[in-house]
């Protein structure tokens, strides 16, 4: 239930009403962003209100369980505020979302509607959708420990134990050819055997990809020697010739990899022999162990 002021309460019995929307976006990075439906700029609490910004929001969508409340943004690649390059490096992915409704001719009458974040964003040329999920979705994502025959650390982490700074994990190259967009050769790679960076990430150190991390999908060695990167996806802008990079090993969550390529077995956090769904499929079997291998 909503604690409107006095003044607001007013405002509303009056029965003519001057409201519009507000949302303010705080990034992950700390940037914050404010958008407005009205025709022009609103201000409170520090942030400026950008008008006609090509913003706009659906109807609400609650309900009285704890199934996640939705609500879509729809807009236009209009203000200076949203690009498709920062949409694209997943800058405003999980950005903290305030939805006001705000007396334009008084900002100080005003009511927070909801919190959350954004989720799934959708775009295209010109445009994008993004869901704004209500807090309820916390409540939706798993806790404790899986029981699964890979690992559920995730590579580098405390859990993991590997230090990605050790030069036997880490290197450093350039771009020498480009193969797709999301495809190069490149030299400084030499020393490091084929597959190391696979499921790695990569961050580009300069040109206009600058500062941003991306996974990598596939590392192998081509005929003349030079190692040949696959990105997962695009990059935000286009990748251009001599473009360094910092790229880190990856690992595909296999109790093999652990024990071979990282001797680090000791903190596997996978079951490898935890029985599979074709366990219940067999039959008895003298001398046969039933130890979860595949039939």
């Amino acid at each position: 239930m909503k604690s409107l002021s006095p003044a607001l309460q007013s405002h509303l019995d009056d029965g003519t009403t001057t409201f519009a929307w507000c949302w303010r976006i705080t990034r992950a990075d700390g940037q914050v962003f404010g958008f407005t439906d009205h025709d022009r700029t609103l201000s409170f609490d520090g942030t400026s209100f950008e008008p006609e910004s090509g913003f706009a929001a659906s109807e609400l969508r609650a309900s009285g369980d704890l199934a996640v409340d939705a609500q879509d943004a729809e807009g236009v690649l209009h203000s200076g505020a949203i690009t498709e390059a920062d949409i694209a490096a997943g800058l405003w992915d999980g950005a903290a979302v305030e939805v006001w409704r705000v007396n334009w001719a008084d900002t100080t009458q005003r009511v927070l509607m909801r919190r959350g974040e954004i989720g799934e964003i959708r775009r295209g040329r010109v445009a994008f959708t993004a869901e704004m999920r209500s807090l309820a979705y916390l409540l939706d994502q798993p806790v404790g420990r899986s029981f699964q025959a890979g690992c559920d650390a995730v590579l580098g982490d405390t859990r993991c134990g590997i230090d990605l700074e050790n030069p036997a994990w880490k290197g450093m190259g350039t771009v020498a050819v480009l193969l797709r967009d999301r495809a190069f050769s490149a030299s400084g790679l030499s020393g490091f055997a084929a597959g190391l960076f696979t499921f790695g990430t990569l961050t580009w150190d300069t040109g206009g990809n600058a500062g941003h991390r991306v996974e990598v999908e596939r590392h192998e060695i081509a005929t003349t020697g030079e190692a040949v990167i696959t990105l997962l996806e695009p990059p935000a802008s286009t990748i251009a010739l001599s473009d360094a990079f910092t790229i880190r090993a990856g690992c595909d969550k296999a109790f093999a990899t652990c024990r071979d390529r990282f001797a680090n077995t000791a903190n596997f956090r996978g079951f490898p022999h935890i029985p599979g769904n074709d366990t219940v499929l067999r039959y008895a079997s003298q001398g046969r162990a039933n130890d979860g291998s595949v039939l």
